[in-house]
């Protein structure tokens, strides 16, 4: 049943087709309504009228009506996937409606919803940047707009393609519209039943009344980790976040499907500063006899010790992990100028992160053991910053290596993880 060319998720012919083939199973875009509800309930109020665009045979909207939400209209261009849902709810759900209709060409009053709630419909239509193609989201924005309220919302679920984000989010905030994306947390059972690794977002987009002159842009992204939203400055800085987190999907998956795989690394960064904190580096050894208890370890590499080779270079981290007999390790190096809260504070903030790359097959409730050389996390002192008008940027810090001894180093920021030069420093001598 899929279309010979993506421009056919436009034609109402293509539908008409799919809904007849189909008959009255459900088909779900982006996961149901558990997987939804904690954003829609967070959006959408029980009093709210809602009108959901492009509904298909999606149980959304009864799931909705049938924990409160019973003011909603559905709208779709086939007139066969209407009929079967006015019959399948003409008795149990009373108030819902069901109208065939063109969302590009509505034939609501302005201002009659709180909410437009779209699941996928925007993806359908807009899957590429022909000018034909923007031409028809354009009214779709157009009559969205027209039919919410001022302070309305308009909730669209999505893949979160780039083309896509940088399309609604443009459209929106250029009229003034506060936006903010919001990453579903679905869990991984929602993920192994969608099919498809990519994470699910909702585009919130709350209406305000434009005012002439004002270029203020309101642009907020909220991960699935995160309890507040974190404001970004332009539609690009938006697109680049949700696409990070595509990419992280897309890692998970990767160690997932093929533990074995090439090494793999990534910085973990500050939500507040969005500056790297830490780097993780996934080392796996699948030569390591699997026993109960050495699945999965992570290693706090000691501050000032991330360029030993041990810690420093591939070839090391696996030597590091078939040492510590682990089957999959991963290795944690500290950022200059963080400030961490000691051992027990880096595990408090790195448990629910790391937990998110362990192996497939970790046994529940296994503990999972934090591992450090001598027990701490080292030692960073800058003794100096400057600049240099051939190198740039350059520091001087002291570190504690082996033994308790002290190292001074001379490192140029331009390469990071490299010392450019070393000395050991002495006590001083007694008079």
């Amino acid at each position: 049943m899929l279309p010979r060319s993506a421009r056919d998720f436009g034609s109402a012919q293509y539908w008409e087709r799919f809904f007849q083939q189909r008959g009255p199973r459900a088909f779900e875009w982006y996961g149901g309504y558990l997987e939804l509800c904690a954003a829609l309930h967070k959006y959408v109020r029980p009093r709210d009228k809602v009108l959901v665009v492009g509904c298909g045979n999606s149980e959304l909207s009864e799931q909705m009506y049938d924990v409160g939400y019973q003011d909603i209209v559905n709208v779709d261009i086939s007139e066969v996937v209407i009929n079967q849902m006015r019959e399948r709810n003409a008795h149990r759900r009373p108030k819902m409606s069901y109208l065939q209709m063109d969302m590009l060409q509505m034939d609501f009053q302005d201002g009659q919803f709180q909410v437009v709630l779209d699941k996928g419909t925007l993806d359908a239509i807009l899957v590429d940047e022909e000018e034909a193609t923007l031409e028809r989201v354009d009214r779709m924005f157009a009559e969205i707009s027209r039919v919410l309220q001022v302070g309305g919302r308009y909730l669209c679920i999505s893949l979160a393609q780039a083309h896509v984000v940088k399309k609604a989010v443009g459209c929106f905030s250029r009229e003034g519209w506060m936006v903010r994306i919001h990453q579903v947390s679905g869990g991984e059972d929602g993920a192994a039943k969608r099919k498809f690794v990519l994470p699910v977002f909702v585009y919130v987009m709350t209406k305000f009344k434009k005012i002439p002159g004002s270029v203020l842009q309101i642009l907020e992204i909220c991960t699935e980790e995160q309890d507040k939203p974190v404001r970004v400055e332009s539609t690009e800085q938006l697109v680049e976040a949700v696409k990070e987190r595509q990419l992280y999907a897309l890692l998970r998956s990767q160690l997932n499907k093929n533990p074995s795989a090439s090494h793999v690394s990534l910085d973990l960064c500050g939500a507040d500063t969005g500056k790297p904190r830490y780097t993780l580096h996934v080392v796996d050894s699948p030569s390591v006899k699997a026993s109960r208890n050495n699945h999965f370890a992570i290693f706090i590499i000691p501050q000032g010790r991330e360029t030993e080779w041990l810690f420093g270079t591939e070839a090391g981290r696996k030597q590091l992990a078939a040492s510590a007999s682990f089957r999959r390790l991963i290795t944690v190096a500290l950022h200059r100028d963080q400030h961490y809260e000691g051992m027990e504070g880096i595990q408090a903030e790195l448990s629910g992160k790391v937990m998110e790359l362990a192996p497939p097959g970790l046994p529940s409730q296994q503990q999972v053991p934090f591992l450090s050389v001598g027990g701490d996390i080292g030692v960073r002192t800058i003794q100096h910053r400057d600049t240099s008008a051939m190198s740039g940027e350059y520091l001087i810090e002291d570190v504690k290596g082996d033994n308790m001894c002290y190292f001074r180093r001379l490192i140029f920021l331009s390469n990071r993880n490299v010392v450019q030069s070393e000395a050991r420093l002495l006590s001083s001598a007694a008079p």
